[in-house]
């Protein structure tokens, strides 16, 4: 499970598809320096994108896992 206080780098460590949700909502994280520092909701905050949205995608990807 993925929180909007895990690194953005975090949350792509924690499942290789993360990169493709980021992807998704045009967030060019993985190449960001930030990336290791700064959080998924201040990533969101700064580009204008609905965490809610982002959060429920990034975590479906566990699910998809489980199935």
């Amino acid at each position: 499970m993925v929180t909007k206080d895990m690194s953005i780098e975090g949350a792509m460590q924690a499942h290789p598809k993360a990169i493709e949700v980021f992807n998704k909502y045009r967030m060019g994280c993985f190449c960001c320096m930030g990336a290791t520092a700064e959080s998924i909701e201040s990533g969101a905050l700064m580009h204008g994108i609905d965490l809610d949205a982002l959060m429920t995608d990034l975590n479906a990807l566990f699910k998809e896992d489980k199935n």
